[in-house]
């Protein structure tokens, strides 16, 4: 690839970041509060709070753990809501106190609750009311020796506090019914940490901050081990990247992916903590409508997300009216960002919608495109500092340049491991500190990466490799497809076929239509033999679409196309 902006491109991309300028997440956020104390921090629901109360609020939470439920040092915490202004408090207090964060999907399952408690060994868990009946469900199988208990209004301020707790519980009906014995609220456990001192706790690179679990999309979900030197890496890997578009002290992000997800995680709360940024907390982003409107309030400047919630956005016209010029950077991860979607938000924001890859193993940046990216090129950049990446085999032999196969990565934010699953450590670890992604890719010429497709999601028709990634992307474009993924078939002839399940925007797109636009765009063999039409995709909570869960679902007896 000889383009003439690649020299530009690798002119202007850092190389290198002082891995060693803090010890921990806590000493980074300690910074931040020194020199951004009057800053709004974050806001939610129309209420923002300084890196001032962040500071005062996490100390006393962390107090509470400390000295009131005197918590073991290591103890792991696990944090159970969506994204309101308890979850950073909560979080940096205890991080402070010296305990081992474990994030939890709010939308879990009692099963799925039960296994990550048990695995992690939490003893300890904050919880949003509305899906504490979950906890109580499976309560008696776990390991919870401490609950906490908040609403979702608790840090809105007398009288806006009581309006939305009173509403949420009484009019909405959203807080199903409950018995926890023994708990506290969250309000409870701030007042009781106002009645000790916190004891500094001495942490360091080696510490682990984070037990962040796999989505469990490719079998039980695992804990992997992020070290407070893997999330500081992460924190200088990514603020040295981003640093020519924003400033310090200056910027307003939109946090939309939940802060349990390691993107909105690192990205969101931890980079633009660093910076001073104020984080513009999204509690419910598929509210599209009510999630517009919010964004037409506020000075926002960048925001990252997943293709998805990108899509959502643009297909809403109320978006295009929003006044875009002080965005600066549109960052987006998680999944595969496509064609027709980057070229769009463009076209919208008159921003670049500039794609980065990682995962929950590598804190989770590991790759970026250059700040200067002017318009989408479908790779998912280059390694951020102080990383490698390579191509292998499946032999393990590092493969030349351009050539198919599994994409490792190495760098200081890789995880320690996964949390009492030597095994599966082992075999996505190797001894030389890479990390097995799982995902196909290529290495450029240029040295820029472009990911194929995951190992699992690849279809063998007729022994030729297709890759779903590609035939979305393609399809994506037509104009009556608002939705597409792309999923492999048995068949007697080729052994697999390609399905496409699509969510129409035109309601009399018709199956044909859809497999004469492909012809002109795809080789024989990537032409879709089945088309499957519906009202929505199954996606994480995160927005990601779950090829898993269609592959196992029965197929229907008539196509409603």
């Amino acid at each position: 690839m000889n383009q003439p902006w690649l020299a530009s491109y690798q002119a202007d991309v850092p190389h290198s970041v002082n891995l060693d300028e803090f010890a921990s997440v806590p000493e980074v956020i300690a910074q931040s509060v020194a020199k951004y104390r009057d800053r709004d921090a974050f806001i939610n629901m129309g209420k923002a709070i300084s890196y001032a109360e962040l500071d005062r609020l996490s100390v006393l939470f962390a107090t509470y753990l400390q000295q009131t439920l005197k918590l073991p040092a290591g103890s792991r915490v696990a944090v159970m809501m969506p994204n309101l202004l308890q979850y950073p408090v909560a979080i940096f207090g205890i991080l402070r106190a010296g305990y081992i964060v474990v994030n939890v999907n709010p939308l879990y399952t009692p099963r799925e609750l039960e296994h990550q408690l048990n695995d992690s060994g939490a003893e300890t868990i904050l919880i949003l009311a509305n899906f504490a009946h979950t906890l109580e469900a499976v309560f008696k199988k776990t390991t919870i020796k401490h609950t906490i208990v908040t609403e979702l209004g608790d840090l809105l301020g007398f009288p806006k506090s009581l309006i939305v707790n009173n509403v949420v519980r009484h009019i909405k009906k959203l807080v199903p019914k409950y018995t926890l014995a023994g708990h506290t609220t969250f309000n409870q456990a701030i007042k009781a940490g106002q009645s000790n001192t916190l004891t500094p706790v001495k942490l360091g690179h080696d510490d682990i901050a984070f037990l962040q679990y796999t989505g469990g999309t490719t079998g039980v979900a695992k804990g992997a081990m992020l070290t407070h030197g893997n999330i500081v890496a992460n924190m200088q890997q990514a603020h040295a990247w981003i640093s020519p578009v924003v400033g310090d002290g200056q910027e307003m992000i939109v946090t939309a992916l939940p802060l349990y997800h390691i993107f909105s995680l690192t990205a969101n709360c931890m980079v633009f903590s660093k910076i001073g940024a104020t984080n513009l907390l999204i509690t419910n982003p598929r509210d599209i409508p009510d999630f517009i409107k919010t964004l037409s309030k506020y000075p926002v400047t960048c925001i990252t997300g997943v293709n998805t919630l990108f899509n959502a956005l643009l297909n809403n016209p109320e978006f295009a009216k929003l006044d875009f010029s002080r965005w600066k950077l549109a960052l987006g991860g998680g999944m595969a960002v496509q064609h027709a979607v980057a070229d769009k938000w463009q076209k919208t924001t008159h921003v670049p919608l500039i794609e980065a890859y990682g995962l929950t193993e590598t804190s989770p940046a590991a790759m970026i495109n250059p700040m200067n990216t002017r318009e989408f090129n479908g790779m998912i950049g280059l390694p951020v500092p102080l990383t490698e990446g390579e191509i292998r085999n499946d032999e393990g032999v590092v493969l030349p340049t351009g050539e198919r196969g599994e994409l490792f990565i190495r760098g200081p934010q890789v995880m320690k491991g996964y949390w009492n699953r030597p095994e599966d450590t082992a075999q996505i670890l190797g001894n030389d500190g890479f990390l097995a992604t799982g995902d196909i890719a290529i290495m450029k010429p240029s040295g820029f990466f472009q990911i194929v497709d995951r190992k699992k999601d690849m279809i063998l028709v007729s022994g030729f490799n297709v890759y779903p990634n590609e035939i979305e992307d393609v399809v994506a474009n037509h104009p009556g497809v608002l939705e597409v993924a792309c999923i492999g078939i048995a068949d007697e002839k080729t052994g697999e076929a390609i399905k496409l399940v699509i969510v129409k925007k035109d309601p009399a797109l018709s199956s044909e239509q859809v497999i004469e636009f492909c012809r002109g765009q795809l080789t024989n063999y990537k032409i879709p033999r089945s088309i499957e039409f519906r009202d929505s995709l199954p996606k994480s909570n995160v927005g990601k679409i779950l090829r898993r869960e269609l592959r196992n679902a029965p197929t229907p007896t008539k196509d409603p196309s």
